[in-house]
């Protein structure tokens, strides 16, 4: 691991530390579309944090990997996947292209992370017919949240751009249209089907 890379993992490591795994949910574009899953198959979770998409994969009948940068995020998410018998494996790594190498998933799910670099493996790892979902933070702020550095920030549409060879299944991004006190904002969710 860089050096870069060992100030990003202490950093997140110390958030998880204080984080209670039963306080964490899944993304809103997995929950809320949970019967699009297929009913059986490989799932990844990628920058899965404390591992709430991948609990939720597992419990609908996916074998899930969990990545995460943070060895404390991946510990406290293998700790709780053991001992309620989710078919899940947690894994320590630095999320880049390498970490993609020999693997195929029917599901990829990634939520509140963004490195562009990784959008043509990210297709490229997704059997025919699997699924993306995606739901991250966009440029457009209507509350203080999410980062403020707009290389970890969508523009307006950008989900669809970047993973334009993938089918629409879905999207959303609400920007600030309406009664903005209600409803998602500050993000933007995706799904994709590979064809």
């Amino acid at each position: 691991m860089t050096e870069s890379n060992s100030a990003i993992s202490a950093k997140w490591d110390a958030v998880y530390r204080q984080g209670d795994i039963s306080d964490y949910r899944p993304a809103e574009v997995l929950s809320e579309n949970v019967f699009l899953l297929p009913q059986k198959g490989v799932g990844l979770d990628l920058a899965c944090g404390l591992g709430a998409n991948a609990r939720l994969l597992a419990a609908a009948g996916l074998a899930v990997f969990a990545w995460d940068i943070s060895a404390v995020a991946v510990e406290k998410l293998q700790h709780v996947a053991d001992k309620q018998c989710l078919a899940i494996q947690a894994r320590q790594c630095a999320v880049d292209k390498n970490a993609f190498s020999g693997c195929r998933f029917d599901v990829i799910v990634i939520s509140r992370f963004l490195d562009r670099s990784l959008c043509d493996a990210i297709i490229g790892v997704l059997n025919p017919g699997g699924l993306l979902f995606y739901q991250t933070y966009t440029r457009e702020k209507v509350i203080e949240r999410g980062p403020n550095n707009p290389d970890f920030l969508l523009s307006e549409g950008e989900l669809l751009e970047l993973f334009a060879e993938l089918k629409p299944i879905y999207y959303r991004e609400n920007g600030s249209i309406g009664e903005i006190g209600i409803g998602l904002r500050n993000e933007a969710q995706f799904i994709g089907r590979k064809g």
